[in-house]
């Protein structure tokens, strides 16, 4: 998958310019994730807007393709920083040694993968380095322990607080944890810092999300990648055809065989 750069957003404007999977090295030739949708059709994915959004069924490989530019890129593999050296369980995927990443002329300020699915491994870290380290820590996660707020608030309190300019962002299902009402803090805070030079890559399902003004939504298919505009999402779809007449689609979902 290969696309010209957008107008009005020179790719040297971005930290990561586009992504290419290459061969797999012969240790990793047997692993799963190279026959992965994603893998098979990414060819070189040219980043193109400081937000991407990777969308498409559970299967096609967009959690495995952000950790393996997220472990490229030095971030820790359970998330973090890229000072965050912490693994609770090794499951790396082996796709991060047959990535080829373009980086852009500048270099970020900051950054941070946040997954869902290992948040609290990351809360616990923190903790961790704020008992064991200069005071101090937790004022850049708003100043409470992120074990100390829900599963909700302590991702806003990471977004509002630890995240800042020019950084590079990789989440992985960020709304997971989140009310319809905070997914719409969430796309504000992207948006505003996307305006403050960050670049964002972004796994998602939220159709909230897909909103986002000015982002580019790769669909993951197991035919292809293919850029479409949010209305043209299955997620978008659906819900919209939900919402417009629940009871109609209830009788069709639970209807007996």
């Amino acid at each position: 998958m290969a696309r010209a750069a957008q107008a009005g957003l020179p790719a040297s404007d971005l930290f990561v310019r586009a992504v290419q999977a290459l061969p797999p090295p012969p240790q990793d030739a047997d692993s799963y994730v190279f026959s992965l949708p994603v893998v098979r059709h990414l060819g070189k994915g040219a980043f193109t807007r400081r937000v991407t959004l990777l969308v498409g069924e559970n299967g096609t490989g967009k959690s495995t393709l952000l950790e393996a530019l997220a472990c490229h890129c030095g971030f820790n593999a359970e998330g973090g920083s890229r000072n965050f050296n912490f693994a609770t369980r090794d499951t790396t995927a082996p796709l991060y040694r047959a990535l080829r990443v373009t980086r852009g002329a500048r270099r970020p300020r900051d950054g941070f993968f946040l997954r869902a699915e290992s948040f609290y491994n990351v809360a616990s870290e923190v903790d961790r380095l704020d008992a064991e380290g200069p005071p101090g820590l937790l004022e850049r996660y708003g100043g409470r322990s992120l074990h100390a707020q829900s599963h909700g608030e302590s991702f806003l309190a990471l977004i509002l607080h630890r995240f800042g300019p020019q950084g590079l962002y990789l989440l992985d299902e960020p709304e997971a944890a989140l009310s319809p009402a905070r997914q719409m803090t969430l796309l504000y805070r992207i948006h505003q810092l996307s305006q403050k030079g960050c670049q964002f890559i972004i796994a998602t399902h939220s159709p909230m999300l897909m909103t986002l003004p000015d982002a580019d939504i790769w669909l993951l298919e197991a035919s292809g990648i293919r850029h479409v505009p949010y209305t043209e999402t299955e997620h978008y779809q659906l819900m919209r055809a939900f919402l417009d007449q629940p009871q109609r689609m209830l009788k069709t979902l639970l209807a007996d065989d």
